[in-house]
C-alpha cells in the first residue's frame, strides 16, 4: 500500500479528465465579450486563451475555436463558409441614438437630413437605418459618417463622441458606450432616443468540423457551461463582476454601469434567431452584393445540441 502523498496526487491528476487549450477569438474593444473573460477566470477548468479578432478568425487562423460577433458579421460569414455555426447568444444589446437638440432635433423624424456617425455595414447602420425606416425615414434622408468608438475619456478628435460635441456630426447611433459618451460631452444639449424594434445578437459562433470532433466539443461544452454561471452573475448581481468587466475592456467602472441596463446578459439561443437572420440577410446581403440565403439554409447554421448539452453538464 502506497503512502506517499505525492503518489496518490499523481493518482489523482491521471484519474482527473483534462480539457486541453481552447482558443477563443472576440473583438477586445467591445463591452459585448467581457463575460467570457470572467468564465475563463471564475469557471473554467481547463486553459483558454481569448485573442483580438472575431467570428472571421475562425477561417482565417484554424487554431482558433470560437469566435464572437454580432448577427451582421455572423451573416456575412456563413454566407461563404456553410459548415459556420453559431452555437450561443451572450447578450443582447438595445442600441441607442444620442442626438443634440441644438442642431433641431427632439423627435426621430428630425434626422431627416442630418448627419449620424454610424459604422457603415455593420450592426451599427443596420439599427440606424430600421430605426429610422419605422418614422419613415429612408437611407437617401440622412447620411452616415464613419468615425472611431470611445471606450472612455479622453475621446480623440476622430471619435464619435468628439465628432459629436463639435458639430461635425448631428447624432450618434451604434453600440456602447460611444453613445454613451457622446451624451456625456454634450450635457443638456443631448436627447437620447431608446427603443426596442433592433437588440444587437451577439453570438458565439465555431465550425460543423469541430463540433464533430469529440474531444473538441467536449472542451467547448465545458467553456459554455462556464459562460452560462457567468452570464448569471452578469444577470443577477452586476456589482460582483462590473469593475473586472470594465477593466479587462479598458474603460472604467461608472461608465459600465451606466449602459448596463440596455445589455440584456443571458446565454440562450433566442427562438427567433432564425427570423431575425433572414430579415437581417437583406441588409447584409444588398452590402454585401449577393443573394439572399433561405430560411432553411439559416436554420442550418444555428447549432441548438451545444447549449443543451452544457446546460446538461451545468447541473451535474
Amino acid at each position: 500500500m502506497h503512502s506517499s502523498p505525492i503518489f496518490w496526487c499523481m493518482v489523482l491528476l491521471l484519474a482527473t479528465p483534462s480539457l486541453a487549450a481552447l482558443k477563443v477569438a472576440s473583438s477586445l474593444i467591445v463591452l459585448e465579450w467581457t463575460p467570457e473573460i470572467i468564465a475563463k477566470e471564475d469557471y473554467y477548468n481547463g486553459t483558454v486563451s481569448i485573442v483580438n479578432g472575431g467570428i472571421p478568425s475562425l477561417f482565417s487562423d484554424p487554431s482558433v475555436d470560437i469566435g464572437a460577433n454580432s448577427e451582421t458579421q455572423l451573416l456575412r460569414q456563413y454566407a461563404s463558409h456553410k459548415n459556420l455555426r453559431t452555437i450561443l447568444t451572450t447578450v443582447e444589446v438595445y442600441y441607442r441614438i444620442v442626438a443634440s437638440k441644438k442642431k433641431g432635433i427632439e423627435k426621430l423624424e428630425d434626422l431627416k437630413g442630418k448627419r449620424i456617425g454610424a459604422f457603415a455595414s455593420t450592426s451599427s447602420e443596420y439599427f440606424v437605418r430600421t430605426l429610422l425606416a419605422t418614422v419613415g425615414l429612408a437611407p437617401s434622408d440622412y447620411t452616415i459618417v464613419p468615425g472611431v468608438a470611445c471606450l472612455k475619456e479622453p475621446c480623440g478628435s476622430g471619435t464619435f463622441p468628439a465628432m459629436l460635441k463639435r458639430g461635425a456630426i448631428d447624432a450618434i447611433g451604434m453600440w456602447e458606450p460611444s453613445v454613451q459618451l457622446g451624451a456625456e460631452a454634450i450635457g443638456a444639449d443631448a436627447i437620447m432616443f431608446e427603443q426596442t424594434i433592433y437588440r444587437e445578437i451577439y453570438n458565439l459562433a465555431t465550425t460543423a468540423e469541430k463540433l464533430a470532433d469529440a474531444a473538441k466539443r467536449k472542451e467547448i461544452v465545458a467553456f459554455v457551461a462556464a459562460l452560462v454561471k457567468a452570464e448569471d452573475v452578469f444577470r443577477i448581481d452586476p456589482e460582483k463582476v462590473v469593475a473586472r468587466a470594465a477593466a479587462a475592456v479598458k474603460t472604467n467602472a461608472t461608465l459600465f454601469r451606466e449602459v448596463w441596463p440596455v445589455h440584456r446578459w443571458t446565454a440562450r439561443n433566442p427562438l427567433d434567431l432564425v427570423d431575425v437572420l433572414l430579415e437581417e440577410d437583406k441588409y447584409v446581403a444588398r452590402a454585401d452584393g449577393r443573394a439572399v440565403m433561405s430560411r432553411e439554409l439559416l436554420e442550418n447554421l444555428v447549432d441548438r445540441t451545444l447549449l443543451a448539452d452544457a446546460l446538461l453538464l451545468e447541473e451535474h
